[in-house]
């Protein structure tokens, strides 16, 4: 299954790419090849092993985010301990790396993470018409504002609200992952936490130790996915994926973590265009 889903994202060129380090002739009509193609270090090798090319002008962004979550896996299946990424500018050896490696290890995990981090090489903005008590009015919105996300998922039928929420998830795990520190000092503002918090369930709004940006974002994108989750097809193909994102949001934060400071830091800004 999760090779279907694969096949629906990768260009022809990265299908090329990876029949020729593969050593097989087509990789199309054998998606459970192409997982292993994926997951073969040659694989890796011919797209980031020439330093004097962007990766993106030989692949994909799915198809490099896919090599690059699938790496990121086979070095924690590896690793006794990883640097923790603890706040802005801090690391710290943690041992304790099992519920990193088992939450690399699961396929579709790694498929959801990877069309993740593609989705926000090109993000969307602008404004949309909703209907208000007072009648129609337009509603602006972007993919890189939570406050916007929050603001229209708000206004809209309920029946169109879950989407939004996915997004806005996403989005939290976007930031909380590959920009940390960004997200923990600069992206939310005094004013900002304080929508945000309002809108958390009391559930959510337990005290923590950590007040910063991450810590909020973390938890709003948990409430974000469980809302997405519950409105889910029950026969979706990543229906389990989001509700299991959804409990061990912090976990797919620091497989994320891990990722960028190991391969995307030098990178992400250019990548992304944020930051």
């Amino acid at each position: 299954m999760i090779g279907r889903l694969y096949l629906e994202h990768l260009t022809d060129g990265d299908l090329t790419l990876l029949a020729g380090v593969s050593e097989r002739s087509s990789l199309g009509s054998d998606p459970d090849a192409l997982v292993s193609a994926l997951d073969n270090p040659a694989a890796y090798r011919a797209v980031f092993n020439e330093p004097a090319r962007d990766p993106l002008f030989l692949a994909s962004p799915f198809l490099l985010f896919s090599l690059l979550i699938h790496r990121a896996a086979r070095d924690l299946s590896q690793a006794s301990f990883i640097d923790e990424w603890v706040g802005p500018g801090q690391r710290v050896p943690v041992f304790d790396v099992g519920g990193l490696r088992e939450f690399g290890a699961d396929p579709a995990r790694r498929f959801f993470l990877a069309e993740l981090l593609s989705s926000y090489t090109h993000v969307a903005s602008g404004s949309v018409m909703v209907q208000t008590r007072r009648g129609w009015r337009r509603q602006r919105f972007s993919e890189l504002d939570p406050l916007r996300l929050i603001e229209l998922a708000e206004l809209l039928p309920e029946a169109e609200r879950p989407s939004v929420y996915r997004r806005l998830g996403d989005l939290s795990l976007f930031l909380t992952g590959i920009f940390p520190d960004y997200a923990a000092e600069r992206m939310v503002l005094a004013r900002e936490r304080r929508q945000l918090e309002r809108a958390l369930q009391p559930a959510d709004r337990a005290e923590d130790e950590r007040r910063d940006g991450v810590w909020l974002l973390e938890r709003v994108g948990q409430r974000a996915y469980r809302i997405a989750h519950r409105a889910a097809d029950r026969r979706g193909a990543m229906t389990d994926v989001l509700g299991a994102v959804s409990e061990n949001f912090a976990t797919a934060r620091r497989v994320l973590n891990f990722l960028t400071d190991r391969y995307l830091f030098p990178q992400r800004q250019r990548w992304f265009g944020f930051g």
